[in-house]
């Protein structure tokens, strides 16, 4: 039966709602979608909710519209400007030797426990980077294993409560509730990702608009990232100032001749600010110093926030860039002197079922990555924002206090634990029962005295079980 998902990418310049749906085998095909101007964010940040609230209802709108659906949940992305990561390990014993979901998410809720979380902060996502089953360092995946003792290594992504709070009450006051948030670097990796880039490790930096995330993804999950408040907007203020001329024509010089590459000679005609009568010839070898020099600054900040992960030499898929500011000209020529040595590619969100053309570009990777990760493209065991263990296994969940033999253990388990407390006067219908329990166990298929002992200091566990249950009688 297939799932209907809403995603929204709540952007500083843009906000992107989608409506999909998830088959059986996990394949997304979009039905409709809406995009409007951000108004009330900056930065990532909430500023207005009641602007950001207009906003988000409007692109939700468009999106029911087309789709021709109601949906009232959604999965939204929540900026990397005020979220932090710190790692965190947990280690548990297996008391059964097999490892199984209930392990793997006590070993995890353990790593957790441990980790020093601020009390202003909420835990986003909990990422486990490598699981150590006995002494054996990087599994894979534990689930299955026979093992006495595990461990895990987990990257715990939080964000200002505050920040998600306001971000909980914009999308509310838009008549929708949120069912899960992504971060939203942590989005753009997932869309942009292929299985070769995650085993050799990649980072991910999306240049949006007022923004630029960093993800580095090693070890099956995201292990560090940053944010730099820098995004193409930026350009198009330089460019307003330096040509003294209005933003939305800065914006349109910005698009239309935006070279990283090589500049030009040739003179445009532009309007003044203030001036609509008269107008001003400016060299296109200007416009191309100055967004030069504003891309140089972002990629060579976000070069040394590179450096500062002390990741560099796990990334051996190099740099994928993503975001809307990739449309520039010679972005990847630039990017590829500046983070040296490493093979650099822009990425264009994974192309799913239904996929509207104009959806088909770097500027809305984070949104394709928000329904990727509902299908299923989450890393394997991570704990969500709602404190639940993310998993791919479809199984049934062993009780190993159910195994019973001929129903004699679990019988002595409930009469002894009814015994240990004062009970009250009993009804004669509740005595007939529990002495019929009792005629179970006198009548019972095994006999416990038959059983052998395992060793002078290590009697047969199940013959000392018995014993107690006699004294209890």
């Amino acid at each position: 039966m297939s799932n209907t998902i809403l995603a929204i990418d709540i952007g500083s310049t843009k906000i992107c709602a989608i409506i999909a749906e998830i088959s059986d085998s996990n394949e997304v095909t979009i039905q409709g979608h809406g995009i409007t101007k951000s108004q009330g964010i900056k930065k990532g940040a909430i500023t207005n909710i009641e602007l950001a609230s207009k906003s988000i209802k409007k692109a939700i709108n468009d999106a029911k519209r087309i789709a021709g659906s109601n949906i009232t949940s959604a999965t939204v992305s929540i900026s990397n400007a005020y979220a932090k990561s710190l790692n965190s390990t947990g280690i548990v014993n297996i008391p059964h030797k097999d490892i199984s979901i209930k392990e793997i998410n006590r070993v995890m809720q353990t790593a957790l426990y441990n980790a020093n979380v601020p009390n202003e902060y909420e835990v986003v996502h909990v990422l486990p980077y490598n699981f150590r089953v006995d002494d054996q360092d990087f599994i894979e995946d534990p689930f299955g294993m026979n093992a006495s003792r595990m461990e895990v290594d987990v990257n715990i992504i939080m964000t200002q409560k505050s920040n998600l709070s306001n971000l909980k009450k914009a999308v509310r006051s838009a008549g929708v509730e949120i069912n899960g948030i992504v971060l939203s670097g942590y989005a753009s990796a997932i869309a942009t990702m292929d299985e070769d880039e995650k085993e050799l490790g990649v980072a991910v930096i999306d240049l949006g608009g007022q923004t630029s995330n960093l993800v580095i993804h090693t070890g099956n999950s995201i292990r560090y990232n940053d944010f730099l408040g820098v995004g193409s907007n930026h350009i198009t203020n330089d460019l307003s100032m330096a040509l003294h001329t209005p933003l939305q024509i800065a914006e349109n010089v910005k698009v239309r001749h935006g070279n990283l590459v090589e500049s030009s000679h040739e003179i445009i005609e532009l309007p003044i600010i203030g001036d609509e009568e008269n107008r001003n010839g400016v060299s296109l070898e200007v416009v191309h110093s100055v967004i030069f020099s504003r891309v140089e600054e972002a990629l060579m900040i976000l070069a040394k926030s590179l450096e500062k992960a002390s990741l560099k030499e796990q990334i051996g898929a190099g740099i994928i860039l993503t975001g809307g500011m990739t449309k520039l000209k010679g972005m990847r020529e630039l990017a590829q002197a500046i983070f040296s040595g490493m093979p650099v590619r822009v990425g264009y969100p994974e192309n799913v079922n239904g996929l509207f053309e104009e959806l088909k570009d770097p500027a809305f990777s984070t949104v394709v990555g928000l329904l990727l990760y509902k299908a299923g493209g989450h890393t394997q065991y991570e704990i969500d924002f709602q404190q639940e263990l993310l998993h791919s296994k479809s199984i049934h969940e062993e009780n190993l206090s159910d195994i019973k033999i001929g129903n004699t253990i679990n019988h002595v388990e409930e009469i002894s634990l009814g015994k240990s407390k004062k009970e009250p006067k009993k009804e004669p219908k509740q005595r007939q029962q529990e002495q019929a329990i009792s005629n179970d166990l006198d009548d019972n298929i095994i006999s416990f005295d038959d059983l052998p002992d395992l060793g002078h200091d290590n009697q047969n566990p199940f013959k000392k079980l018995a014993n107690w249950a006699r004294q209890l009688f």
